[in-house]
C-alpha cells in the first residue's frame, strides 16, 4: 500500500480513459447533491476531506459498475486498471461537477453546482450550490463545470465585466486546478485480499449492510452474489415468491441456515469467500425446494401467505442439495414436516425469539432429513374452539394467515354457484374483497351483536366481494335460496366451509360455535393432535 497524490484534472483524464473504474460489489451513487457541494466548498477551502482507496490491477474486471450516471468507456490503455475501493461517491461527485466529455444518462436528481459570486468567504459558510438552470442567476452564479474547459470557462468569464468579480473566478480556477486529491493504492492480483480491505475499510467508515459485506467478501470474476440473488428473484417471481428474493435478508438468512445452520446473516461472514462460492447451487435449490413444498403441500402460493417468513428456512436447509439430486423421504418424513409447519403456525412460537427457535428447527428438521433421532414439531399445542371465536379477521396477522391456509386445504367451494375457488388467484389478490362474513356484518349489527363477535374467524370465509354483494344485509335463512339448489352441491359448499344446513336458522350463537368446534377439529388433525 501506497500514497500518491492526484489532481482533479488527472482524475478526469483517467475516468476518461477508462483508466478509473468501479467494481460491482461497489454500492451505487447515493448522495444528494447538498452534499456534493458542501464537498466543494471543502475542496475550495482547502479543507481535508479524506483519502481515496483504489485497487491497481493488471486485468479488467467482467462486471463492473457505471460512475454515478455516466457508462464508462473502456480502458484505452491494458495496464493499469485502477478501481475504486472507497472514496466512491467523493470520486463520482467531482467528475460529475468539472467533466465534460462524457455524457450522462438521464438523471433528474443530478443538478449542477455553483459558486456564488456574492456570498461572503468564510470558513463555517459554503458558497456553493446545487442549482437547477432556471434558478442560477448569470451575474451571481457561477458555474464550476467549466472550470476545466478552457472555451466554456472563456465563455462564462465573459459575462462578468467587473475586476474584482473577474479576479475572483481566477481565483476559484486556481484553487481547484492546484487541489489534490489524496490516492492510497493497493496493488495486488489477489481479489480475496481485495475483498477483505474493501469489507475491512467500510466497516470502519460508512457501514454497509451484511448483503453488501458478503457480496464483497464472496466476489471474484465467475461469481457475483448480487446478481445471483436478482437472477433467483427473477425466478421465483414465476411461482409468485419474487418477494423472497426482493427480501434481502430473507435470501441472506436462507443462506446462513443451509451453510451454517444459523438463521443470523452475520454469521456469514466468518466463511469464506470460497466455500459461499462453492455453496451457493445448494441455497438455490433449497429455496426452491423449500417454495414448491409451500406452494404443493400447504397451499402457500405467495410470499405474503406465510404467516411467518421465517419458516421458509428450516425448509430450505431440508431442501438444499447440489444440482441433479434431490432430496429423497418416505411419507412419514413427509407428514412430520408438515405437523411441524402446522404446530408452529397456531402455536405461534415464531412470532419471539425468531432467531432461538429457528436455529432450534434448522438443527431438528437436519436431523430428519439424515435419519437420525429428533424432535421436529415436538412441542405442545392444542387449539380449542375458543380460539376462533376470540381472534379476529385481520388480513396483516398471521392468525388470519395461517386461518386462510387451513380453510384452503379443504378446496373451498364459492357459496353461492359452488364452483371451485380459484386459490391461486384470490392468494395472489390476498384482499379483503375475497373473504366476507357468514352472517353478514350488517345484519348482525341490526341484531346488536359487538365487533368483536361479528369480526371473529368463526364467521369468515372464502366469498368473494360480487357473492357478497348478492348476499347483502340478509340473514342465512333469505339467502339460502340463492345458494345450489342441487341438495348434493349445497352440502358440498357447506362441507368446505366447515358450515352446515343449521346455519340457515340464523341463530348465530349456535352457529359461530359449532363452526368454531368444527374448525378447531381441523386445526388439531393438521398438527397431528
Amino acid at each position: 500500500m501506497d500514497y500518491q497524490p492526484l489532481s482533479i484534472r488527472q482524475v478526469l483524464d483517467q475516468i476518461t480513459d477508462g483508466q478509473i473504474r468501479i467494481p460491482a460489489f461497489q454500492r451505487e451513487f447515493v448522495w444528494e447533491m447538498d452534499r456534493v457541494a458542501f464537498l466543494m466548498d471543502s475542496i475550495y477551502k482547502g479543507f481535508p476531506f479524506g483519502s481515496l482507496l483504489f485497487w491497481q490491477t493488471r486485468s479488467q474486471l467482467k462486471i463492473e459498475r457505471q460512475l454515478g450516471p455516466f457508462k464508462l468507456p473502456k480502458p484505452k490503455a491494458d495496464y493499469p486498471i485502477h478501481y475504486v475501493l472507497d472514496g466512491q461517491q467523493r470520486i463520482t461527485s467531482i467528475f460529475a461537477v468539472f467533466q465534460t466529455e462524457l455524457q450522462a444518462q438521464p438523471n433528474d436528481k443530478w443538478t449542477d453546482i455553483y459558486f456564488d459570486l456574492e456570498a461572503e468567504d468564510t470558513a463555517q459558510e459554503s458558497q456553493f450550490f446545487a442549482l437547477k438552470p432556471e434558478e442560477a442567476v448569470v451575474a451571481r452564479h457561477f458555474p464550476l463545470k467549466t472550470l476545466f474547459n478552457s472555451v466554456d470557462y472563456r465563455k462564462a468569464t465573459n459575462s462578468h465585466s467587473k475586476p474584482e468579480v473577474i479576479k475572483r473566478i481566477d481565483d476559484l480556477q486556481e484553487r481547484f486546478k492546484e487541489a489534490t486529491i489524496p490516492i492510497q493504492m493497493l496493488r495486488t492480483e489477489d481479489r480475496t485480499q481485495v475483498a477483505i480491505v474493501f469489507e475491512r475499510v467500510n466497516r470502519l467508515g460508512m457501514e454497509l449492510d451484511t448483503l453488501q459485506l458478503l457480496a464483497a467478501w464472496t466476489w471474484n470474476e465467475d461469481f457475483d452474489l448480487l446478481n445471483r440473488f436478482k437472477d433467483l428473484r427473477d425466478e421465483l417471481s414465476e411461482f409468485g415468491f419474487a418477494g423472497v428474493g426482493e427480501d434481502s435478508n430473507l435470501m441472506l438468512r436462507c443462506c446462513a441456515s443451509v451453510l451454517n445452520e444459523d438463521p443470523s446473516p452475520e454469521s456469514l461472514i466468518n466463511l469464506s469467500g470460497q466455500k459461499v462460492r462453492e455453496e451457493f447451487e445448494r441455497v438455490e435449490n433449497g429455496i426452491k425446494g423449500a417454495i414448491d413444498f409451500l406452494r404443493k403441500q400447504v397451499s402457500v402460493q405467495y410470499l405474503k401467505n406465510l404467516p411467518y417468513p421465517a419458516l421458509i428456512l428450516p425448509l430450505t436447509a431440508f431442501f438444499a442439495e447440489p444440482t441433479g439430486k434431490s432430496v429423497a423421504y418416505s411419507n412419514k418424513t413427509f407428514e412430520k414436516i408438515k405437523k411441524w409447519f402446522w404446530r408452529s403456525c397456531f402455536s405461534e412460537r415464531y412470532s419471539s425469539q425468531t432467531r432461538k427457535t429457528t436455529k432450534a428447527d434448522i438443527s431438528e428438521i437436519k436431523k430428519l432429513k439424515d435419519g437420525k433421532a429428533n424432535s421436529l414439531g415436538e412441542f405442545n399445542v392444542r387449539i380449542e374452539s375458543e380460539f376462533f371465536f376470540r381472534n379476529q379477521f385481520r388480513l396483516a396477522s398471521a392468525v388470519t394467515r395461517t386461518f386462510i391456509l387451513m380453510l384452503a386445504q379443504k378446496g373451498p367451494r364459492t357459496f353461492l354457484s359452488g364452483a371451485e375457488v380459484d386459490l391461486e388467484k384470490v392468494l395472489q389478490q390476498y384482499n379483503r374483497s375475497e373473504f366476507h362474513h357468514i352472517f353478514p356484518r350488517a345484519y348482525l349489527h341490526e341484531v346488536g351483536r359487538d365487533e368483536s363477535e361479528i369480526n371473529s374467524l368463526g364467521n369468515f370465509c372464502f366469498i368473494n366481494s360480487g357473492e357478497n354483494k348478492q348476499i347483502g344485509k340478509k340473514k342465512p335463512s333469505l339467502y339460502a335460496s340463492k345458494m345450489p339448489s342441487d341438495p348434493n352441491m349445497l352440502q358440498l359448499v357447506l362441507d368446505r366451509a366447515f358450515c352446515d344446513t343449521r346455519m340457515f336458522d340464523d341463530d348465530f350463537s349456535s352457529f359461530v360455535q359449532r363452526r368454531s368446534a368444527l374448525l378447531s377439529q381441523e386445526a388439531n388433525r393438521l398438527m397431528g393432535t
